[in-house]
């Protein structure tokens, strides 16, 4: 385990929703997918969830911004665990994650931090450095309903270059009743983790309140298998028998625990509303690795001093703990004057993991231990504001004005120790499968702190933004422009005193437009937005770390300044039957003043900063001198199959094509870890003579490709298929079975590595390595009873 400022901070993530009205300002959707007005929607009662009569379908968003809906109706019956789970069904979502596993969302395949993450239409903090948030924490069982948002919006802050997922969770005014849901997952190893939950909406106190409670146990029993080579078949078709260097075998088993509980109360009147949410979630997780390297392709047999083939044994353990809450209070007041409406959230994520490991290499003279153990502490605060007052100025005409003001502040604390021992010879009789690196390690030396890990970032927000909200006939539009200013300080304990502390400023305008045009059972949809990201925060402390890229040392750059894209989306969809729509969306996005590691040049000499390895290598730095254009095309569908005579019947769909073009050191590629597509498809039945359903879901992810200085590396997944079967007692009772990744996915990675940036431009491999990684099938027994 290798701990440096990126893995470690970018290992924590936040597990956590911010609750604050939905995203939708004008109209929201009923569940049964008609359009009802802001405050009409029905509640659902605890029966309809338990007990689902009907198909759900993707509903259509009645407001000019290109929005996809997507209610728990559409995703409950396969049973997803996590928010994560979920959005594999939806279009144009793509992930990088381990298999059977869902936590960084790669809306239209870019990097997790190009998409704005909403929870009820506010955005959520992000634990980790490129300020992403991960969906595996969220339990699914909270949501209301899933909106897809492809462009923009001057009501939101602008961090959405690639669209925001907007995940909309239950409240009091959604939910009359309760229900208790009980289960549990059975893995391909044969681990069973339990999993339940309670809820119950209903009146108090002259208002109403949602109480939920949610424990779901986690697991993820992964084998890895590696086999490296000296070359490549790039320069030897013939490097498997050539070129073999070692194989390593890997069980990587992640276990823990969510527990999450959230709460809600609120209160509304003919002129006045008012709600008050929170949050709460834990995560307690352990990883345990345990690898052996051989040098044959097949044996598993002991140390070489015996003449076996065991070169190394690495045991690597690691204790995840992480606490997410979160509070939010929001007032709606109508007036004479129009409707003002005021927001406050405060969220913490604090997140600890404490990481050992250890390997024996057998190569040497002596058995040699190496022992790491490093200790990941990161607290990210948020405090922010919202206020804004909208207003009638003509007929048809709405005029939004507004304020935001958010206060972050990050502490990160990355410590390492290490140490070092030679074992007795007599360990040269090691038994892999009986012996473990743990039982012959020492004391470590003093802990040391990460040269960049111990640091406080804090930026300030202040953002205006003014819009038009316009409905004339069959034409819906939003109009506006949003101004945002951000002031970072930096604050670093591991460089030198004159780099210590760091500030830089800056601002953006991001106007935005959204149309939406009604043509009988169908709409166009048109929509232009300027957004930006901001620079990962890994990247701003201004320390010097030796040999971070291979060879070669990495510089952190303060003055880095957000990434901004002008993007456009262009769609039609059509409305099929009562429920069901069919429909299809280009866009494209150009990106400029992209972040891109970039040598450092010396001022007096106009020539390259050697690194700290000599001749050959040298200093990398991010800096935005980059632009790139990001481009594809998005089909979906869901509709009965009515119109053929089978109501009962329920199909859906969705295919997003992808593309993206950027020039880098070594040439023209995609955006980093694109896939080329991503789509899904499947069916549902109802048999309501029977109170039962059953259904299949299919999903296949394409090829990525990511290159990096000294590393490239091309990755696939193997098809994914679902099937559930759900037997419906009374009114009240639900049961319902599921199978998962029953083809038994697996991930594949392929990887080119080198010493320097010189040895990949000409070829010259240090390794050329294939990895695979399975988890097996996973079978999931789920109960709801309402009350």
């Amino acid at each position: 385990m290798r701990i440096g400022l990126f893995t470690g901070s970018a290992a924590l993530a936040l597990a956590a929703g911010i609750a604050a009205p939905s995203l939708s300002a004008q109209q929201v959707q009923g569940t049964d997918g008609a359009q009802t007005e802001e405050g009409e929607d029905e509640i659902q009662t605890a029966r309809e969830i338990v007990v689902q009569g009907d198909i759900g379908f993707r509903n259509r968003s009645p407001d000019a911004e290109p929005i996809l809906i997507y209610d728990e109706e559409y995703f409950q019956r396969f049973e997803p665990l996590t928010a994560g789970d979920a959005l594999k069904r939806v279009p144009s979502v793509t992930f990088l994650s381990d298999v059977i596993e869902s936590d960084g969302a790669r809306l239209r395949g870019l990097d997790p931090g190009y998409t704005q993450i909403l929870i009820n239409g506010e955005r959520v903090p992000g634990g980790n450095a490129d300020r992403s948030f991960f969906l595996d924490r969220i339990p699914a069982e909270l949501i209301q309903q899933v909106e897809i948002v492809r462009s923009s919006s001057a009501r939101r802050t602008g961090d959405a270059v690639a669209g925001s997922l907007n995940i909309v969770l239950r409240d009091g005014f959604s939910l009359d009743g309760g229900y208790v849901r009980g289960g549990g997952l059975l893995f391909d190893d044969g681990e069973f983790k339990p999993s339940g939950g309670f809820y119950y909406g209903g009146a108090l106190a002259g208002g109403r309140v949602l109480i939920g409670a949610n424990i779901q146990g986690r697991y993820n029993p992964k084998i890895k298998s590696s086999l490296r080579f000296g070359d490549s078949p790039e320069n030897n078709p013939n490097f498997f028998a050539d070129d073999f260097d070692n194989r390593e075998d890997q069980t990587d088993t992640r276990d823990g625990t969510d527990y999450a509980f959230n709460a809600s109360w609120g209160i509304e009147s003919e002129t006045t509303e008012f709600e008050i949410l929170g949050n709460f979630v834990h995560t307690d997780r352990t990883e345990s690795e345990r690898s052996f390297e051989y040098d044959d392709l097949t044996a598993i047999s002991g140390s070489v001093f015996l003449g076996g083939n065991l070169l190394t044994d690495n045991a690597e353990f690691t204790d995840i703990d992480q606490d997410t809450w979160s509070i939010s209070a929001r007032l709606e007041q109508e007036w004479s004057l129009g409707e003002t409406t005021f927001r406050a959230t405060f969220a913490r994520f604090d997140g600890n993991e404490n990481g050992t490991e250890f390997e024996i290499d057998f190569e040497d003279a002596e058995p040699v231990l190496e022992g790491e153990n490093s200790l990941v502490d990161v607290v990210d605060d948020e405090l922010s504001f919202q206020i804004d007052h909208e207003f009638e100025i003509a007929d048809g005409i709405e005029f939004v004005i507004g304020g935001f003001l958010q206060f972050k502040e990050r502490d990160s604390d990355l410590t390492v120790a290490e140490q070092e021992i030679d074992l007795d010879p007599a360990l040269q009789s090691w038994d892999q499968f009986s012996d473990n690196p743990f039982d012959v390690a020492g004391q470590f030396d003093p802990f040391e702190d990460i040269p960049g890990g111990v640091n406080t970032i804090s930026e300030d927000r202040t953002d205006l933004f003014a819009l038009f909200d316009i409905e004339r006939g069959d034409l819906t539009a939003e109009i506006g422009i949003r101004w945002e200013n951000t002031s970072v300080d930096i604050e670093d304990a591991t460089v030198p005193a004159a780099l210590a502390f760091t500030s830089v400023d800056y601002d953006e305008f991001l106007p935005s437009a959204s149309f939406k045009y009604e043509l009988g059972r169908g709409r166009l949809t048109a929509s232009v937005a300027r957004t930006l990201r901001r620079p990962r925060l890994d990247f701003l402390s201004p320390v010097l770390l030796e040999e971070e890229l291979e060879d070669s040392d990495f510089l952190g750059n303060p003055g880095l300044v957000p990434e901004t894209a002008w993007g456009g989306d262009l769609g039609y969809e059509h409305k099929i039957g009562r429920t069901g729509v069919i429909g299809v969306n280009v866009f494209y996005r150009d990106i400029t003043n992209l972040v891109e590691l970039t040598t450092v040049i010396d001022p007096l000499t106009g020539m390259a900063v050697e690194g700290s390895e000599g001749p050959g290598t040298f200093v990398f730095q991010p800096q935005n001198v980059g632009s790139g254009e990001v481009y594809g095309i998005e089909f979906d569908a869901s509709f009965s199959l009515a119109f053929i005579g089978l109501r009962d019947t329920g199909v859906f769909g969705n295919l997003a094509l992808l593309d993206s073009n950027i020039t880098d050191f070594a040439g023209e590629r995609r955006f980093n870890d694109q896939s080329e597509y991503v789509y899904n498809f499947g069916a549902i039945q109802n048999l309501p003579e029977f109170g039962a359903a059953f259904g299949a879901t299919y999903r296949k992810q394409g090829t990525a490709f990511g290159r990096v200085i000294a590393e490239e590396v091309t990755t696939s997944y193997g098809a994914d298929l679902e099937i559930f079967v759900e037997k419906r007692i009374g009114d009240r009772f639900t049961i319902r079975a599921v199978g998962s990744n029953l083809l038994d996915s697996t991930k594949d990675e392929v990887f080119n590595k080198f010493d320097n940036v010189a040895d990949q431009l000409a070829r010259d491999f240090d390794e050329f390595e294939i990895e695979s990684e399975r988890a097996g099938p996973v079978f999931q027994l789920v109960a709801r009873y309402a009350f």
